[in-house]
């Protein structure tokens, strides 16, 4: 069960959220056995956020998940996260982070995996 988390200070537009949705449902298959089924995403847009002191636009993509991955695997969903930030919102790539959290328990439908 991946769950990616998007907070920027940049507005994000609905018609946006949709690309966004549809482009990270896509990037999320290079996990291996990570899907857009069990993809669960926020966005959070014009939040107060700054970066090196600047708030000029940024943004931080949470990336958690059940398990773990590989570093290649996060080194390529990185970039693929990277470039979809940059095309939709227009955000410059060294303004971007990407943030992994692995856990061992996740829970859904009333109990644990």
């Amino acid at each position: 069960m991946p769950y990616i988390h998007i907070v920027t200070n940049a507005s994000i537009p609905d018609n946006t959220e949709e690309m966004l949705k549809t482009q990270l449902g896509r990037a999320i298959e290079i996990l291996p056995g990570k899907n857009e089924n069990w993809l669960m995403l926020n966005f959070t847009g014009d939040a107060h956020l700054w970066f090196a002191g600047s708030d000029a636009p940024a943004a931080l993509a949470e990336v958690s998940l059940y398990g773990g991955a590989r570093y290649d695997a996060y080194d390529d969903l990185t970039s693929r996260i990277t470039e979809i930030l940059e095309s939709t919102l227009d955000l410059q790539p060294d303004r971007i982070y990407v943030k992994y959290a692995e856990t061992e328990f996740w829970g859904w439908n009333g109990s644990n995996f």
